[in-house]
């Protein structure tokens, strides 16, 4: 397995097809891409999973569109990729990092230390909580 940073036009192909396959595929796209930095979880040249880090301020960050696919989920993929991630955002000096959690993932989440805020809201029909955790800048997340 191997992580990278990969172009967002790549993260866009795997997000449209784990996420909203029915709809077109601008509807996984985001108006601040061009601002990630997206990396994806690769088996080989395969890849399987992708989330887009958004440094949105000094310190505070921002993951999104975290997608693995259907029939790769639940062999621990997209939790190397979700460590790898908050380790990176640390390194770059964030000190808070924030994800819009769909409620019914909310407990993968707290897994990793993200706390439910009380900021809730529904997209395309679908619950949706903002989960949060604090970074500490010198220990990394195993």
């Amino acid at each position: 397995m191997k992580i990278a940073r990969i172009e967002k036009e790549l993260a866009w192909t795997l997000r449209h097809a784990v996420m909203w396959p029915d709809r077109p595929i601008d509807f996984v796209k985001l108006e601040d891409d061009e601002n990630g930095l997206h990396y994806g979880l690769f088996d080989g040249q395969r890849l399987l999973s992708v989330i887009s880090l958004f440094i949105l301020h000094e310190h505070e960050a921002q993951f999104r569109k975290f997608a693995t696919l259907e029939q790769e989920q639940g062999k621990g993929y997209g939790s190397m990729l979700l460590h790898f991630i908050i380790n990176e955002a640390q390194s770059q000096g964030v000190r808070i990092i924030r994800c819009n959690a769909r409620k019914s993932k909310a407990d993968f989440y707290a897994k990793f230390g993200l706390q439910e805020t009380n900021q809730v809201f529904t997209k395309e029909g679908f619950p949706y909580v903002v989960m949060e955790k604090r970074l500490n800048g010198d220990s990394k997340i195993h």
